[in-house]
């Protein structure tokens, strides 16, 4: 199960999502749950990427290694990068927004989760990512 914590438009809300099944989850929202029906969804252990639109359908290039000694910020779900902004070499502190991810027509916030510098931006917007890719390295 992965949990989760999101704020929109300062509503907080704390989700839990359970293991795919068929292309059925569980996802449970400030207590109620819900069942999901995922459309294209990818086995746990492939990172395919979902085209939503043929703009989206272009195949992601896959993310370098993270260099040794950062701390890697990874996507917490799949989605589609909306906006950058960041670049590499820009000091960072713990809360600063390092880009805006899509997801399920929601906005997601993708914060630093330390003080650093950016060492590495693995993606780029209207880049399709899946839970867990790579998104940035903050030294």
């Amino acid at each position: 199960m992965k949990e989760f914590q999101f704020k929109i438009d300062g509503k907080e809300f704390k989700t839990a999502v359970n293991e795919l099944e068929g292309g059925i989850t569980e996802v449970t929202v400030n207590g109620k749950t819900y069942k999901v029906e995922m459309e294209h969804a990818a086995p746990a252990h492939k990172a395919a990427p979902v085209a939503a639109t043929p703009a989206a359908a272009k195949a992601a290039p896959a993310a370098a290694a993270a260099p040794a000694g950062g701390k890697k910020v990874v996507s917490p779900l799949p989605g589609s990068v909306i906006k950058v902004l960041v670049a590499e070499g820009q000091a960072v502190k713990k809360g600063d927004t390092l880009l805006t991810l899509e997801s399920m027509k929601m906005e997601n916030t993708i914060a630093a989760e330390c003080d650093g510098t950016v060492k590495q931006v693995a993606v780029k917007a209207g880049q399709t990512v899946m839970q867990d890719d790579l998104l940035v390295v903050i030294g």
